[in-house]
């Protein structure tokens, strides 16, 4: 249940902007496009089209060594969930899940969660599984939350959505909510989940391949946790995730600043488990070795590290959304996406 914002009390040069005013509206609708800032060279929405054969357009991004996986005319096998993932049968028992929404860099608005959850609850269903590779296709992996659609289809029944506790595909014993179960899901599958990064990977799309047990990167792939830049916090799994990876202070630099790192630091500090310059081949290549072993080995290797790593995820989950709550809409939240559009609004540094 949402739980109406409360506004702090602001300085008195400033106006206490309301929630539903057009400038607010107009932020959250062109968050996503922010992602054209990167460089002149990387190009978004519908500057950005894929060639027949699923190579890169040279007016794209770069990675253009990456071979771009996409078996959906090879095989009769192949799932496609609500125009947005694929999921495509491979041999061995291993499974490609596909980020598909490439005039969006696969971007996420609700259907695209929805159907990212309901690739990894069919899958988890599955005895013969043995692995599962996720990539996106075409010119990034996933460039995190599309604002705009969230935004047009209504802020509000877009939050409840996303933010409802359990979601619909966790299962009986489901702990996270739909924003956070596109991550956490992935760990609930007793085989490797490996995700195939290039091109961009950012906010939510790095929290998707945090939820993995590896994740191949090219050396030039551009990784963030963007959320800071919007004034929110990483709230779909990252405490879970980035605990087990990197240093405390490490994940607090990487949150705070929102910096873009490549692969290659990625690789050093331990966000990515190894750079190469064809994600998909290697993730194919370990998929396949890992596929000759026991499974219930791996099954076991996988809830023993997971359970005895860290403890308490429940209420890591939780507080993720308590805290995300308490910043939507704030003065500080609207102030630091102003930002990202030259509306340079001060911010309030009282406290509650």
């Amino acid at each position: 249940m949402l739980t109406p914002i409360r506004w702090i009390r602001q300085p008195k040069i400033l106006p206490k902007p309301p929630l539903t005013s057009g400038v607010c509206l107009r932020i959250r609708e062109y968050q996503s496009s922010s992602l054209k800032l990167q460089s002149s060279s990387e190009k978004s929405g519908s500057d950005i089209t894929c060639n027949k054969d699923k190579s890169i357009d040279p007016a794209g991004p770069s990675s253009n060594n990456v071979k771009y996986f996409d078996a959906a005319d090879k095989s009769n096998d192949t799932i496609l969930i609500q125009d947005r993932v694929k999921i495509i049968r491979l041999k061995q028992g291993i499974a490609h899940v596909q980020l598909s929404r490439p005039d969006k860099l696969n971007s996420l608005d609700v259907p695209m969660f929805e159907a990212i959850a309901d690739a990894a609850a069919r899958l988890r269903k599955e005895s013969k599984l043995r692995a599962v590779i996720i990539s996106g296709y075409c010119h990034a992996f996933c460039t995190g939350l599309d604002a705009k659609s969230v935004a047009i289809s209504g802020p509000s029944k877009a939050l409840k959505a996303l933010l409802e506790r359990p979601s619909a595909y966790g299962g009986n014993n489901g702990l996270g909510n739909l924003a956070q179960d596109v991550c956490y899901l992935w760990r609930q599958i007793p085989v490797p989940v490996i995700a195939a990064i290039h091109g961009m990977c950012f906010g939510g799309g790095l929290q998707i391949a945090l939820g993995a047990d590896m994740r191949y990167s090219t050396p030039d792939c551009k990784l963030s946790i963007m959320e800071s830049r919007w004034g929110l916090i990483p709230d779909m799994g990252a405490s879970v995730t980035l605990r087990e990876l990197v240093r405390i202070d490490v994940a607090k630099e990487l949150t705070m600043t929102g910096r873009i790192i490549s692969g290659m630091e990625a690789e050093r500090i331990g966000l990515v488990t190894r750079c190469v310059e064809d994600p998909m081949e290697e993730a194919l290549k370990v998929a396949k070795e890992i596929a000759t072993r026991s499974p219930d080995s791996v099954a076991s290797t996988k809830e023993m590290f997971q359970t005895t790593w860290v403890a308490d995820e429940e209420n890591c989950l939780k507080k993720e959304t308590d805290l995300q709550m308490k910043l939507i809409g704030t003065w500080n939240q609207i102030a630091a996406s102003g930002r990202q559009f030259g509306v340079n609004l001060p911010y309030y540094h009282g406290r509650k």
